[in-house]
């Protein structure tokens, strides 16, 4: 018990020095993993690993969203710009 402790405070203080930009969603991802992991037959690790790509998969997912949603909003500003509504005829 106390090794794996000293286990998961090893890991945890190296992921926190690690740089944070290519892990987006893995922390994340490998917690509920791990837990969902061990609960399934102590497989604790390997439900880590699993989680971490697949939260790095939907932050990616999230990301790309967002991106698609913002050219869309730039590009529609941008027609509405170009195209100034023409006031009523009298």
């Amino acid at each position: 018990m106390k090794s794996r402790l000293l286990m998961l405070c090893l890991f945890t203080s190296l992921a926190c020095l690690s740089g944070a930009a290519s892990a987006k969603g893995c922390l994340k991802g490998a917690a509920v993993g791990g837990v969902a992991g061990h609960f399934a037959g102590n497989h604790g690790v390997l439900g880590a690993a699993a989680g971490c790509g697949i939260g790095h998969h939907q932050a990616n997912k999230k990301d790309a969203a967002q991106a698609q949603a913002q050219a869309e909003a730039q590009t529609q500003a941008q027609t509405q710009r170009a195209a100034p509504a023409q006031a009523p005829a009298k």
